[in-house]
């Protein structure tokens, strides 16, 4: 009790806290005062030393950390929890969406799911309605998005096809330069246009978004109804994720005394089995005990269901445990650089595939069952710790091979894997050069790229966007988004200004001996 009124009185006597960032941390440290599921001595003692990890999002949670509502379904049929009738006009679409999105629950308590904003808001746009007036109304729309949801988990997608609201979109987004939301492409081969794939490249030439998503990838594995939400994590529209857990396999190699074979074999099978364990527990007491599908009404009005909803079972420090096991086996090849140490990471992260597979889960019906399979982009406390299976920051191979070392992993991890490439200013005058990248790295494989300029204002921490001037003097006064605080610790802890630099240069002027 001593400890949390100290954690109490830290916040609520905070200069740097806004009123509402007081309230949701005092809710957050109360909820961390209750008692944690039940777990097991060696789950107990394994999140204790993070090998496996809870993400800190409390002892007892009482939303699902995803939740992504059918909002087709609420426009056309009204909600009438919030007593709103189905919209008819652009401006009530508009209206309807932004009350509807203040009452949708995450993990950061901001929702990080949007909609597929093309496609919810085209029909309600007049054919005779200019551009220019099309322009004024989602630039509000867009002002109110940041204002009153301040958190860059917040997520749109647009696309595969091409529309006058995505094209709106993006000039509306090089004119606001704002963080919220984030964004998402969906790139069809066959749906989108290059047009429209450049005028989104020259969207993250000014702003950082958005990513460009793989989307028969996506159908393949959660059918025509997905959307990727807060910063790579791709689930099932109405459904989400329960909880997200993960494991460090920096950590779990630590613990391991032999090689990559019995490391496969032996040590992943115990550590898969306890971070599973420690997320049946965390769903167990949501669904169980908490009772949320029993009580919110976007459950209750079919906005989301329990069978759509799955665990995400995320895996990091893959760099750091190859590299260890490398060094093992007395050679010095290195992840990102070195086929033998490439075909082992493959290796690990099909083995992790093959057990996450293998055990069930309670109330995972989106999953069939199972929890998703997610590569997680980390948080600012990961130290010396690399993002999911990406390649340490600053060690960073050239851009054809990074893809190729990268683009093997892609396919495994259906709720979202990322890796961000950092890229020389020079691009902004060949912007169709960045198209046949982007084209070329989701044809080999890759489920979502995610780039930025060298240059930018915008930059990525682990997926989501900060501007470099909201993280001056966070400490000392604070910040509007909330995702700032985080931002400012993990560029203390993580460098991430420091990505390797890449030219996209035409193969002739990189020619190989």
């Amino acid at each position: 009790m001593d400890t949390f009124r100290a954690e109490a009185e830290n916040l609520v006597t905070s200069r740097a806290l806004g009123y509402d960032q007081k309230l949701r941390r005092l809710a957050s440290l109360a909820g961390n005062a209750l008692d944690y599921p039940p777990l097991s001595p060696l789950c107990a003692e394994a999140l204790e030393a993070r090998v496996i990890c809870d993400m800190y999002e409390g002892n007892r949670p009482i939303t699902p950390r995803y939740v992504l509502p059918d909002y087709a379904k609420a426009l056309r049929n009204g909600v009438a929890h919030l007593e709103l009738e189905p919209p008819t006009t652009l401006d009530d679409a508009l209206s309807f969406l932004t009350i509807l999105y203040s009452q949708v629950p995450s993990v950061t308590t901001y929702p990080v799911h949007l909609g597929d904003l093309d496609a919810l808001l085209e029909p309600f746009v007049p054919a005779d309605l200019p551009d220019a007036e099309l322009d004024a109304k989602l630039r509000r729309f867009w002002i109110q998005l940041d204002r009153l949801l301040p958190d860059a988990f917040v997520h749109a997608n647009v696309g595969p096809g091409d529309s006058r609201v995505v094209r709106s979109i993006w000039r509306v987004e090089r004119s606001l330069r704002q963080v919220v939301p984030n964004l998402t492409l969906k790139v069809d081969p066959e749906l989108t246009p290059d047009d429209l794939i450049e005028d989104a490249v020259r969207t993250v030439f000014v702003t950082g978004k958005p990513h460009f998503v793989n989307h028969p990838m996506m159908v393949a594995d959660h059918g025509t109804d997905y959307a990727v939400v807060s910063c790579y994590n791709s689930l099932k529209t109405r459904g989400g994720a329960h909880s997200l857990v993960r494991l460090n396999l920096k950590e779990a190699v630590a613990r391991h005394a032999g090689g990559l074979d019995a490391f496969c074999a032996e040590s992943l099978p115990h550590w898969v089995e306890l971070t599973c364990e420690l997320g049946e527990a965390r769903i167990r007491s949501l669904v169980e005990d908490q009772g949320f599908f029993e009580s919110n009404f976007l459950a209750t009005e079919g906005l989301v269901d329990l069978d759509r909803f799955s665990l995400m079972f995320g895996v990091f420090g893959l760099a750091e445990c190859v590299n260890e096991l490398m060094a093992r086996e007395g050679t010095d090849a290195r992840y990102g650089h070195d086929e033998r140490a490439n075909v082992a990471a493959w290796t690990i992260t099909r083995r992790i595939s093959d057990l996450v597979a293998a055990r069930p889960l309670p109330y995972c019906g989106g999953g069939n069952g199972f929890a998703y399979l997610h590569s997680q982009s980390g948080i600012d406390l990961d130290l010396d710790t690399t993002a999911g299976t990406r390649i340490p920051i600053g060690d960073e191979p050239g851009l054809r091979e990074h893809i190729a070392a990268c683009a093997p992993h892609h396919a495994l991890f259906p709720a979202g894997i990322s890796d961000i490439f950092h890229v020389d200013e020079t691009v902004t005058a060949n912007p169709q050069a960045m198209v046949n990248v982007i084209r070329g790295a989701l044809e080999v494989g890759m489920r979502d790229f995610t780039f930025n300029l060298d240059s930018n204002e915008f930059i990525r921490i682990t997926g989501y966007l900060v501007r470099k001037s909201d993280l001056v003097g966070v400490e000392e006064h604070g910040a509007r988004h909330s995702s700032d605080y985080l931002a400012a610790t993990a560029e203390i802890n993580h460098t991430v200004t420091t990505r390797a630099v890449k030219r996209v240069i035409a193969a002739e002027l990189n020619p190989r001996g």
